[in-house]
């Protein structure tokens, strides 16, 4: 009995695995608007009613596929974020991981480029969420901000911003990872220095 068990989730693994990767291609190509589940189907081994063993609908296998790659990118940012001793370099290595990893991960980098309008609408997506959260808690956890700012707000516009120029920057050929990261930084960092002599006057 457990090897059958075994081998059923080996299975129900490589199937997830075909549609997602199915997805990310369809998406890629035809953009959200265009692709539907059938293309995505067509793509893979799998039999039409297998898709919806594993997703409800288009807009969920988006997501998941969204999700799988901000899992990493989550996980890139919470490293470079933990060994920032000072404002200037949590808020500078912040956003250089967020925008080098964009551009490094093409598959992700061509799904913006294709469904920027897509992606921008589903922003309140549960792993973008999670990864403003993640922002808010490590930018409380490290101590080196200056006493009083509004972290609530301060990690929602830098996941904001991030987002944003992500976007403009997967639109660019060839993508500017340094000037984008500065221009972020360099807006943040201005911004918290206004608003703590605004706090100081």
């Amino acid at each position: 009995m457990p090897v059958a068990a075994g081998k059923r989730e080996a299975t129900k693994a490589q199937n997830r695995r075909a549609i997602l990767d199915a997805a990310t291609e369809v998406f890629t190509e035809m953009g959200y608007g265009a692709a539907s589940i059938r293309d995505v189907i067509r793509r893979t081994e799998l039999a039409s009613g297998t898709f919806y063993n594993y997703f409800p609908d288009k807009q969920s296998v988006f997501q998941a596929v969204l999700e799988e790659h901000t899992t990493e990118l989550r996980r890139r940012l919470r490293e470079a974020r933990a060994t920032a001793r000072d404002a200037e370099t949590i808020v500078r290595e912040g956003f250089q991981t967020y925008f080098s990893f964009i551009v490094e991960d093409r598959p992700l980098f061509e799904m913006l480029r294709r469904n920027a309008g897509t992606v921008r609408e589903l922003f309140d997506t549960p792993a973008l969420e999670l990864g403003i959260a993640e922002l808010r808690a490590d930018l409380a956890a490290q101590g080196v901000l200056p006493a009083g700012l509004d972290l609530d707000a301060l990690a929602a516009a830098m996941g904001g911003v991030a987002f944003e120029l992500g976007i403009r920057l997967s639109e660019q050929e060839p993508p500017d990872v340094e000037r984008t990261a500065r221009f972020a930084s360099e807006l943040f960092l201005g911004g918290m220095e206004r608003l703590v002599l605004q706090r100081d006057a």
